[in-house]
């Protein structure tokens, strides 16, 4: 039995069934109080959403069995489970609170994860040896579904603010907001380009050295090379040169390459953003304010902090607590300033100011969903940049 082949399915099969979820989420908002059929749109999406969420478990199951590992190694694997995970705390946030309008932003986001996901590497790859350790699944699996969990509060934090903040006017508020939506447009515009450029069988590779060494490595471009590697080589004669080079200081193995990754991200994302606004011809938060005028802002401020009541401890546990005691067995001490330690850091503390400031001086509302909005980008930076950009122990993907 191809394992393989099921898991892939699987996790197409999810994406599609979240996709036609979020239409359905998306028709509770016409339903009217009058209505007899009141809350079959709901139960329908919800019913999909559980179908979509069992789909990618299965996948999950059957790429544990292909690899014979735990399938979280690598961003590929990382951030389809991320996405699982959030979809995961949304439905149990559903069944609490029955928030149809959560719906149709927790499962475009999650989709939007786990596309962006398939934009890497998707080959099955044996272990570092630092990583052939059961702490692979503990440690890993623990911190996403936590960062997941915590995702939620961003989610209704973003509700919340395109709801409350005044779009009559333009200000920091609005700009900063249309900010954050643009940031998840660049997601979806690099998802498209990478998609376009695999169809079209895209590629193109360079030499280069490592550290000034004789060590001579080989890397392959699957976008066109906007950054090439510093002092690297075009050995594919026929693709485009690049227009500058990487900084020096991106020597790692394929740093330039996700460099230029990044680099198309923006990009895709601001044509992708430009043809909105033309089509909307306003801003698209002032364009999806009206649609959330019967969502209830004290329902989404509570929805926000209980995802953060309960991700921070479970991301305690996973992210400093599991993540401490694996580092002593794998590197023989419990804490170094590798760049994805120090962001895990820095994501607690972040998180444990939120708490603070909620508990203690009072910050609800507005205060409060720019809190979860900036948590969720410390943790996006934590899972992309760090991992991209900068070189560490934790750089495996």
């Amino acid at each position: 039995m191809d394992f393989l082949s099921i898991s892939s399915t699987m996790l197409y099969t999810a994406f599609i069934l979240y996709l036609i979820a979020t239409f359905f989420f998306g028709a509770t908002i016409k339903e009217k109080k009058s209505d007899k059929s009141k809350g079959i749109a709901g139960k329908i999406a919800i019913s999909i959403t559980i179908a979509g969420f069992l789909a990618q478990i299965v996948y999950f199951i059957t790429r544990w069995i292909a690899s014979a590992h735990a399938p979280v190694s690598n961003l590929f694997e990382f951030m389809t489970f991320f996405g699982m995970g959030l979809v995961f705390a949304f439905i149990i946030i559903y069944f609490i609170y029955k928030l149809n309008i959560l719906g149709l932003f927790a499962l475009p986001i999650a989709m939007i994860i786990i596309a962006y996901a398939s934009m890497f590497p998707t080959e099955i790859a044996p272990l570092v040896p630092s990583l052939q350790s059961h702490w692979l699944y503990i440690h890993v699996t623990t911190v996403s579904l936590g960062e997941a969990i915590l995702s939620i509060s961003f989610v209704t934090g973003l509700i919340y603010l395109i709801r409350q903040v005044d779009q009559s006017v333009r200000s920091k508020r609005t700009t900063w907001l249309e900010i954050v939506l643009f940031s998840l447009i660049v997601f979806i515009g690099f998802s498209v380009i990478t998609v376009a450029f695999n169809l079209s069988g895209y590629s193109a590779q360079f030499e280069y050295t490592v550290n000034n060494s004789n060590n001579t490595i080989t890397t392959d471009y699957h976008l066109p090379p906007i950054a090439g590697p510093n002092d690297g080589e075009l050995i594919t004669g026929d693709k485009m040169s690049p227009l500058f080079d990487a900084p020096e200081w991106m020597r790692g193995v394929d740093a330039a390459r996700k460099f230029n990754t990044i680099i198309w991200s923006v990009l895709s994302g601001l044509v992708l953003y430009g043809l909105i606004r033309l089509i909307l011809r306003k801003r698209i938060g002032a364009a999806i304010q009206p649609l959330l005028k019967k969502v209830k802002p004290d329902l989404l401020d509570e929805v926000s902090y209980r995802a953060v009541a309960i991700g921070f401890p479970v991301f305690t546990l996973g992210g400093i607590i599991f993540a401490s005691i694996w580092a002593q067995i794998a590197w023989d001490r419990f804490w170094g300033w590798d760049p994805k330690e120090v962001w895990a850091l820095v994501t607690w503390f972040f998180y444990a100011a939120f708490l603070h400031l909620r508990l203690s001086r009072g910050w609800h509302g507005e205060k409060s969903a720019w809190l979860a909005v900036g948590g969720f980008a410390i943790i996006m930076f934590n899972l992309l940049a760090v991992n991209l950009i900068l070189a560490g122990l934790h750089s495996y993907a």
